[in-house]
């Protein structure tokens, strides 16, 4: 993928799936060696673990893989899915380590855990319940520890000696310094103390306290520690899998084979052969291959997986339809004009994961903390040590204060707390057709304070439809319908197909009609049913009273007050009836505008109509005569939201045309309707896939609820670490207690973040 931007040098974005990473110092380290890189700017995402690079000319992607693998990891590029089994989110996503086969990747991190657990039982019972300690019992828990710390602390021993090659500390050091020394005191102690005399007893204390050291045994802290850091690391994988598992299932959401139309027979092919131009076909119950354009057939389309609007939309000759969906009606055949990256579900996926490999400021503000927190942390536990020693004379003591230190100080949760939330947040969004492009925009969604609303196809359909048919005594809407459906069908004019389209989805099929005429200035007469009908502005023929029926005056004037266009129909030398048509108001934009404005936004009617069809809208919509921004000319809507932007206000803009792109990109939000054109999605910072107003309200509430996570999360991690290294320090923390608070501070993080997934 090539970047490039007027007045820059082009630059290439290339994504590397990184392993060996075990919490966010290791992100951090990587993305600091990769961003020293000239022309190089890097960002490591942990919980996703994948690094986005842009790169200038001189640097290659060897390069970048060969900076990484030096920084004591690895990393290549991403195997493209293939289509009959995409997996996104593989199951070693749980800190891969050197000893793991990638083939199988859930299996030896399980079965590590369950040996560790069942091996670490006894030790743990045995030492922490004398009546249990028979004689000699010391020497069976050190057999059974031995294993645990060897077998089961392999990835964390293995990774802090890479680290250590490197020069560097992350939390494999703490676990494994932690866990190597609990068990090598307890080694001299049995050996060289008097800890494996027969007859010894051993009791277990919450709190620390002042033994004599030969005698003190940390096998259970060295067993449980290992085990219990294990299982939060694998609670944490599954929950990881599970954040990503809306983009898993968008991704997962294509067809995997298609019937396409060769020479009149149809040949099965898998879908990542279609091109376009070809012809498929696309029967009941099936999903559409790709995006393309009916060309036979008509049929209900089940969008609901990619909008989240459960309506199935009709569609027949001429229609689009988007790859994923599902023809829940009749045959379709379709012609293919977009395949593969360039579908609408490739494009949805793509933004997704784009937003889920960002990072929002805080998350920065915590990966700066990680890098120099794991060596801070060390500091800590060599001065607690030394100071402990000093001041109580008591080594038990001061050595069981250390290492609490080492190993509740885990800075996982921090480097947890923003990525998982993204991942769910934006994974629920992508479900609810909501595409958030990127984590800066979270904090934009707060500051919010005023939502400008193009009008034409935003809180409008964009095409002109007949709203109401008044009629004079003795005629019915069904003959007015009749008579002037079939006249307007002759006429290509937008307000003649608005009549046209709405008599013949009422009445059927529509008579033919003879001697068309366009009446310039009046509208238009032809003959239906051998009368003579005339359709427009003006229908009675000169010399004629020129006077409307009362009834039909009334409703003419009505609807020029409400800022919509009177078409009048006559026949037989009478005005029959008035037609009202109108752009109309899309059924949820009222209920939409209601959503803004308890979400605490001032919402701002926006268009090009004049004044009096600008404040008809707007009062039905609810919105006040002087949020009413009429007779803008497209090039002047930029102009109006950066006059805003002038008086304070934080602008959120909502539009679906190629002449709201400008503003879009100049407002603070840009919220794109993805029924619009691709200029204004690809100037919008969040896409609402379903043509509803209502999603923009939905896409600013569960934005804010996003980062109300993240910020939940980053206080949990942040008081956590404050308040838990001075209680360890301190000699209030057992190491064993130490280490289930720091396994699972972070499974908490990520389970807070799946709350998300219940955004409704």
């Amino acid at each position: 993928m090539t970047i490039s931007a007027p007045g820059v040098e082009a630059r290439d974005r290339v994504e590397l799936s990184i392993g060996g990473m075990t919490c966010a110092s290791c992100a951090a380290r990587i993305e600091k060696k990769l961003n020293r890189m000239d022309g190089v700017e890097a960002t490591v995402n942990f919980a996703t673990e994948k690094a986005r690079v842009d790169y200038g000319p001189g640097v290659t992607v060897a390069e970048l893989i060969e900076t990484v693998e030096r920084t004591g990891y690895t990393a290549e590029l991403p195997p493209p899915p293939a289509p009959a089994t995409p997996d996104p989110t593989p199951e070693n996503a749980d800190h891969p380590s050197p000893d793991e086969d990638p083939g199988q990747p859930a299996a030896p991190g399980r079965d590590r855990l369950l040996i560790s657990a069942v091996l670490s039982a006894p030790v743990v019972l045995l030492s922490m319940l004398p009546a249990l300690q028979f004689t000699n019992w010391q020497w069976l828990a050190f057999a059974l520890t031995g294993p645990v710390v060897v077998y089961g602390g392999l990835p964390f021993h293995r990774a802090a000696w890479t680290n250590l090659k490197h020069g560097a500390a992350t939390m494999d050091t703490l676990v494994s310094l932690g866990t190597l020394a609990a068990f090598g005191w307890s080694c001299w102690a049995l050996f060289w103390g008097h800890a494996g005399l027969p007859g010894m007893h051993h009791a277990f204390s919450f709190a620390i306290g002042d033994t004599d050291p030969s005698t003190t045994l940390y096998l259970e802290t060295a067993a449980a520690v290992t085990v219990l850091i294990l299982l939060g690391r694998h609670l944490e994988a599954r929950a990881k899998r599970r954040a990503g598992a809306a983009l898993h299932a968008l991704l997962d959401l294509g067809a995997k084979d298609v019937g396409v139309l060769r020479d009149g027979r149809e040949v099965r092919l898998p879908v990542d052969r279609l091109a376009v131009g070809m012809r498929f076909v696309v029967r009941p119950g099936e999903k559409v291959a790709t995006d393309g354009t009916v060309v036979e057939g008509s049929s209900a389309v089940d969008a609901s997986m990619l909008t989240g609007e459960s309506v199935p939309v009709e569609v027949t000759v001429g229609d689009t339809v988007t790859g994923a969906t599902v023809n829940a009606g009749g045959r379709l055949v379709v012609e293919a004009t977009r395949v593969g990256a360039d579908t609408r579900l490739a494009r949805m996926a793509k933004l997704v994961e784009d937003a889920q490999n960002g990072k929002a400021s805080a998350q920065r503000l915590a990966d700066r903390i990680s890098a120099v927190f794991v060596p801070t942390v060390i500091l800590i536990a060599l001065a607690t040590l030394v100071g402990r020693l000093l001041a109580t004379d008591s080594p038990t003591a001061a050595f069981t204060a250390a290492v609490a230190v080492l190993i509740i100080a885990c800075p996982c949760a921090l480097g947890l707390a923003t990525p998982t939330a993204l991942m769910v947040g934006t994974g629920r969004g992508a479900q609810l057709g909501i595409l958030i492009k990127g984590p800066e925009l979270l904090e934009t969604t707060r500051r919010v304070d005023t939502v400008v609303l193009d009008k034409t196809g935003t809180v409008t359909t964009g095409r002109m439809t007949l709203l109401a048919v008044h009629t004079v005594e003795g005629v019915t809407e069904a003959e007015v319908l009749r008579l002037a459906g079939a006249l307007e069908h002759a006429s290509e004019h937008p307000i003649a197909r608005a009549v046209a389209t709405a008599a013949a989805d009422r009445l059927g099929g529509l008579p033919p009609v003879q001697g068309f005429r366009s009446l310039p200035g009046r509208g238009v007469r032809g003959v239906v049913d051998g009368r003579t009908v005339t359709a427009g502005r003006a229908v009675l023929p000169a010399g004629r009273a020129e006077q409307l029926p009362p009834v039909l005056a009334r409703a003419e004037a009505a609807a020029e007050a409400a800022g919509r266009t009177a078409i009048t129909v006559g026949w037989d030398g009478e005005a029959r009836a008035v037609l009202e048509v109108a752009d109309a108001l899309r059924p949820t934009s009222a209920e939409a505008v209601a959503e803004l404005r308890a979400l605490g936004l001032t919402p701002v009617l926006l268009t090009g109509d004049n004044r009096t069809v600008a404040g008809a809208v707007a009062a039905e919509l609810g919105i006040a005569p002087q949020d009413v921004i009429a007779e803008v000319l497209p090039e002047d809507k930029v102009a109006t939201v950066r006059r805003l932007q002038a008086e304070g206000r934080v602008v959120a803009m909502v539009g679906d045309g190629v002449n709201d792109a400008a503003a879009l990109a100049q407002a603070d939000l840009g919220l794109a309707m993805g029924t619009g054109t691709d200029a204004a999605i690809e100037a919008g910072d969040l896409t609402l896939v379903r043509g509803d107003l209502r999603a923009a309200a939905d896409a600013i509430r569960l934005s804010r609820r996003t980062l109300a996570t993240i910020r939940g999360n980053l206080c949990w991690a942040f008081g956590y670490n404050v308040a838990a290294i001075p209680l360890a320090a301190a000699g209030l923390l057992n190491p064993m207690i130490a280490g289930a608070a720091m396994a699972f501070s972070s499974v908490f993080v990520v389970t807070n973040s799946l709350r998300l997934r219940s955004f409704r």
